[in-house]
């Protein structure tokens, strides 16, 4: 009887440990596959995101916006000024909890 429990638990803790194993092995696979480098497309794609970002930083806004869009921006927040009372928005509110 005790034998028997043994190998039950046995067969879990088995189970369990082949589970956990499978896991890590997937993600690492993931780890070790980013470390390579990437396709065509992917390569692209993260080239334009990092230019976008320099852009971005020197242009301390959004890239290529017109003067509609600073526009639509300012009267967006006339409107939520208007319904949400004053104050910069922004910026992330502070909470202060006490």
């Amino acid at each position: 009887m005790i034998l028997r429990q043994i190998l039950r638990l046995s067969s879990l803790f088995h189970s369990a440990v082949s589970i956990h194993l499978r896991r890590n092995i997937g993600l690492s696979a993931i780890v070790f596959n980013k470390a390579k480098e990437l396709d065509p497309v992917q390569k692209l794609f993260v080239d334009k995101i990092r230019e976008y970002n320099t852009k971005s930083k020197q242009a301390g806004g959004p890239v290529d916006a017109g003067p509609d869009f600073q526009k639509d921006m300012n009267e967006s927040l006339a409107r939520l000024q208007r319904a949400y009372g004053e104050g910069d928005l922004t910026k992330f509110p502070e909470f202060k909890f006490e």
